[in-house]
């Protein structure tokens, strides 16, 4: 991952800790290659949310070609994702693609296109080892990697590409950021991220069922009384603690508590279709499932997993 640039349209600003959706953009990205066997971030040493290795191009900020060249010297997979680290809308499943294409095709290359199809070489996966051979070359020919653009690069690989004008949207200035920004904050977005970016500040990578922890809140808001939904579900959370934590342990702690708040409906229905005192808060929550929630890749073995740099 390249994150030593000088961010010169952004008046010097340090871009990598840029905070979009209340989390720096590289921490941002590197959630999008968790899966990476080996993960390098080229730039001088930063706080970030998990562990990776650090590298720097000699001299530093001598450009994106020499940058590459000294974060593949810690690869040792046989497929490198290369990324920059200002990609607010990089997804993991973006990531996946990308490999996909690049088993699919037999290329040496998968890199995003933007909205106006032109190559991002900075968000792609490619061969190891056509890296290897292309920096190896330039380097022989030019005396060294210092300075040169990236085109000199990818003119010499096989290249196929993927569509996708939302993952491939980069933070070059600031009207970029409020752009980025601005979106995250939208209604089909707003959920997603705030949980991501809650998770990152606690410093836990737990995936779970959204949309069942709505449900259920839901549930203990109309069943219960409204008070009920955020107390429930801080109780869900805190028994999954206690049990050790993991999607397992919510998703049972879910099932009963969302039980629980079903019978505590059922029983006051009843009540008050036998002329009892008995009734509910009749206060409905706006809190539901949400829907296309993305499925979860199976954890990649040490086998098979990319490095990403």
């Amino acid at each position: 991952m390249l994150a030593g640039g000088g961010a010169r349209r952004l008046g010097g600003a340090d871009k990598p800790g840029v905070l979009v959706g209340g989390r720096a953009l590289l921490d941002r990205v590197l959630g999008a290659c968790a899966d990476a066997g080996t993960t390098v971030v080229v730039a001088d040493r930063r706080p970030t949310a998990r562990p990776v290795r650090w590298a720097r191009e000699d001299p530093p900020g001598a450009g994106p070609v020499a940058a590459l060249g000294a974060g593949l010297r810690h690869a040792t997979a046989d497929f490198v994702v290369v990324l920059s680290a200002d990609l607010p809308f990089l997804a993991a499943d973006t990531v996946r693609r990308l490999l996909t294409a690049l088993n699919a095709e037999g290329a040496e290359g998968a890199l995003l296109t933007d909205a106006d199809g032109r190559d991002q070489p900075l968000v792609a996966a490619y061969r190891t080892s056509a890296l290897r051979r292309e920096l190896a070359a330039l380097g022989e020919e030019h005396g060294g990697l210092t300075g040169l653009p990236l085109r000199r690069l990818t003119a010499g690989l096989d290249l196929t590409r993927v569509p996708d004008p939302v993952a491939s949207f980069d933070c070059d200035t600031w009207d970029d950021i409020a752009a980025a920004r601005a979106r995250i904050r939208e209604h089909g977005h707003v959920l997603d991220e705030w949980i991501s970016a809650v998770k990152n500040e606690l410093g836990i990578d737990l995936e779970v069922d959204t949309g069942a922890l709505l449900d259920l809140a839901r549930d203990a808001a109309h069943g219960v009384a409204r008070p009920a939904a955020p107390l429930t579900t801080f109780l869900v959370g805190y028994v999954t603690g206690r049990a050790g934590g993991g999607p397992e342990a919510v998703a049972e702690a879910t099932r009963k508590a969302a039980a629980l708040a079903i019978r505590w409906a059922d029983e006051a229905g009843e009540a008050d279709g036998a002329g009892g005192a008995g009734g509910t808060d009749g206060v409905a929550s706006g809190a539901g499932a949400v829907p296309g929630q993305p499925d979860v890749a199976p954890d990649a073995t040490p086998d098979t997993r990319p490095d990403a740099g």
